[in-house]
């Protein structure tokens, strides 16, 4: 039940969407239909529950929010789709040497950033560079999941770059589609980092501009009348149809849906799960798109207690009941988990028996590891209780609820769960890999390639050390470093699958469901809209019908 604090700041809420979205649709309301052939012109209002705490490219370009803005104003150097599959953008076409440690990218001619600077062979160079190394003096972090391998790159000519890696990386021209990967005019690179944080002065070559923006707020594009090297992919060519890309900041869920309802907006993002089949009974169109990347899960810190122990590491993944989150908390849309990363990755393989719910099993494991239950239920050793804090992730709209479902369940095994919720802001702040604070970091990370996982596993070339391992596990360290530096793809998938059971095995991952990170509905009005591997909706090839 609402309390009227509640009802008064749903209804200011809306009052003040309201406002924007006539502004922002040109005072014409989303009919009913929809269909048709394609046509140019219309606004689109995409409202979104979160706009991030910085525009710094290298910063926000791998946020789940900020992505999506990202994605229309800058282009790729190839496109990636659903399945992993790589194909030319930017890049036209590639070679690579025998052993994966040189590659050669050919550019596309002809191709500007929107402020009529030419995107050739030395503006490439500066965003690997840029992707590779960030600048830390200046604030500017590297992209986490660029191959750390990267040696250098070189201008051979204005359309053509030689890229140059200390070991093989298969891996390169996929993460070349990742969506931290985007292309940036070298005069915006150059900027001090407080310039960059202003997204009016973040110049790319996609096919829309920033036309206006206010923090905690909103995003205009405007679409690019000169535009003209999308991917063929997306087998649709010249500047976008939809004139103006609105991105309105609206955090209650329940309002972004009814402003879609009520034809008041055309796209809200990250609806309830449990609303998909009767907004699409309803008419509207609902999608949810698989991402490529790690599933929905918890990487557990092996230097905090109690996971320090592999038998209570395991006991928490055998006292997960998933089937019973898939039924409580997702449609059928979701799928249950295989092993950490998603199915739909080249290489992935099932290891659903390694973390298999069984809660007699997770009763013997903490028994073994001398937890022993109290009266109350929760087991103590030591005179110390068996506890775990989850915090759930605010990039995945469905967390808390199924946190609140996992702490249930690990209860009856004898955890004493607590669940601590912060903002997309404070938890970017507070809740960090490795924390000591932070015993089990909830994982919502997509990646392009699985050449990259090895990389955050460990603390080797600048890893992100996920289980606080650094590089004591040395079976880990020799399956991450020989997936990395794999010169064979067969060879890889062999020792990826090594990596997943190893993983699973010693319990540092606790796998829960596949995940469908982001959730769209949309008025029926809206067609022709693409999504890409990493489950971003585009826009670009989208057209608002009458």
């Amino acid at each position: 039940m609402r309390t009227p604090r509640s009802r008064r700041l749903l209804g200011a809420a809306a009052a003040l969407l309201a406002a924007v979205v006539v502004a922002g649709c040109g005072g014409g309301a989303a009919g009913s239909g929809g269909g048709g052939a394609p046509k140019d012109g219309g606004n689109l209002t995409f409202l979104i529950d979160s706009l991030g705490d910085t525009w710094i490219p290298n910063n926000s370009a791998i946020s789940s929010f900020q992505g999506h803005i990202w994605g229309h104003v800058t282009d790729k150097l190839v496109y990636v789709d659903e399945k992993g599959t790589p194909s030319p953008w930017i890049a036209q076409s590639w070679e690579q040497n025998a052993d994966a440690t040189q590659f050669t990218l050919h550019l596309r001619p002809g191709v500007t950033f929107s402020d009529g600077t030419p995107l050739d062979a030395a503006a490439v160079v500066a965003n690997l560079d840029m992707w590779s190394k960030g600048d830390p003096t200046r604030g500017i972090n590297p992209i986490g999941l660029f191959p750390k391998t990267y040696q250098s790159a070189a201008v051979v000519d204005p359309a053509t770059v030689t890229v140059n890696f200390r070991s093989p990386t298969l891996g390169f021209i996929p993460t070349l589609g990742y969506h931290g990967s985007i292309l940036i005019s070298p005069k915006t690179l150059a900027l001090p980092a407080t310039d960059q944080a202003n997204l009016s002065k973040d110049i790319g070559s996609g096919p829309y501009v920033v036309e206006s923006w206010k923090a905690d707020d909103q995003v205009v594009l405007r679409k690019r009348p000169d535009y003209n090297w999308a991917p063929a992919a997306l087998s649709h060519q010249g500047p976008a149809r939809i004139d103006t890309l609105t991105y309105k900041l609206v955090r209650e869920q329940s309002v972004r849906v009814s402003a879609v309802q009520s034809n008041q907006a055309d796209v809200a993002y990250n609806p309830s799960p449990k609303e998909l089949a009767s907004l699409k009974a309803q008419g509207f169109t609902v999608a949810a798109p698989r991402y490529l990347g790690f599933v929905n899960g918890f990487a557990l810190n092996t230097k905090v207690a109690p996971f320090d122990d592999v038998r209570v590491r395991q006991a928490l993944q055998h006292g997960i009941d998933r089937a019973e989150i898939l039924k409580t908390v997702y449609t059928e849309d979701w799928l249950p988990a295989e092993s950490f990363i998603q199915s739909n990755v080249p290489g992935a393989s099932d290891h659903r028996a390694d973390f298999a719910f069984d809660a007699a099993q997770a009763q013997a494991l903490l028994d073994q590891a001398g937890w022993a239950k109290g009266p109350d239920g929760v087991r103590t050793k030591a005179g110390v209780k068996l506890a775990l804090t989850l915090y759930p992730n605010p990039y995945l709209a469905t967390s808390k609820a199924v946190d609140e479902l996992v702490a249930q369940q690990l209860r009856r095994i004898g955890f004493d769960v607590n669940i601590q919720a912060f903002d997309v802001v404070t938890y970017g702040e507070r809740i960090k890999v490795g924390s000591p604070t932070v015993p089990a970091f909830e994982v919502t990370r997509s990646f392009i390639d699985a050449g990259t996982v090895g990389g955050v596993l460990t603390d080797a070339n600048k890893g992100e050390n996920w289980f606080g391992l650094g590089q004591s596990d040395a079976t880990l360290v020799q399956l991450a470093n020989g997936i990395a530096g794999a010169s064979d793809a067969a060879a890889r998938t062999k020792l990826l699958d090594q990596l997943q059971a190893h993983v699973l095995q010693q319990g540092y991952f606790v796998p829960l469901t596949q995940i469908v990170q982001r959730l769209y509905v949309q008025s029926p009005r809206v067609q022709g809209v693409t999504y890409n591997g990493i489950a971003y909706a585009n826009y670009y090839t989208a057209w608002v019908g009458d």
